[in-house]
């Protein structure tokens, strides 16, 4: 498990946007973010595991915990890569993931953070016809994944399928509408 708390200067986001392999490789490309941790949260069930999660018995999701440097990238940055990364008006789904465990899902860490990520959902509302579906709710407890789902598309990128299909054609998209910068994660 990651430190409870983030190292000084550095502040703390969680949050899940269907596959944590895909989350990963997207925010491990911005300037300021420290560090990307693939993991659980939202759920009932103590030190879950993977196969536990993708059965949709824990309640959890697949998130990511980011660490960042506040001074280099502010967290509503984070929140607007966030809704570019997936499409927040799918109910426990993005793709072919289907089940609560690839739930939309912004985990606060602070006051400040809920009420940035309340605001941020109502401006982004506008540019969508259906309705967020993403929850907010208090972080209680990360559970860090196995070390097999760590750095995934940065060690796998070039290797598995599901990477090739599905992680690298979200992070292309990105890539080229601005979002996140060329290069980076899984380029080796």
């Amino acid at each position: 498990m990651p430190a409870e708390k983030p190292a000084p200067g550095l502040e703390r986001a969680v949050i899940g946007g269907g596959c944590f392999w895909c989350v990963e490789a997207v925010f491990e490309r911005l300037d300021g973010v420290k560090d990307v941790v693939s993991g659980y949260a939202g759920g009932h069930t103590e030190n879950p595991t993977y196969e536990q999660v993708c059965a949709h018995t824990t309640g959890h999701a697949e998130v990511v915990l980011i660490d960042f440097d506040p001074k280099k990238i502010a967290y509503e940055k984070i929140l607007n890569v966030f809704w570019h990364a997936h499409d927040p008006t799918t109910l426990n789904r993005q793709g072919n993931d289907v089940g609560d465990s690839y739930r939309s899902v912004i985990l606060y860490t602070s006051a400040a953070q809920q009420a940035a990520a309340v605001k941020s959902k109502a401006e982004e509302q506008k540019n969508w016809k259906d309705q967020i579906v993403t929850q907010i709710e208090p972080l209680k407890v990360f559970y860090k994944a196995e070390v097999n789902h760590q750095d995934y598309y940065r060690i796998n990128g070039n290797k598995n399928p599901y990477c090739q299909a599905v992680v690298r054609p979200k992070v292309e998209k990105l890539e080229s509408k601005g979002i996140i910068p060329k290069g980076g994660a899984g380029e080796k």
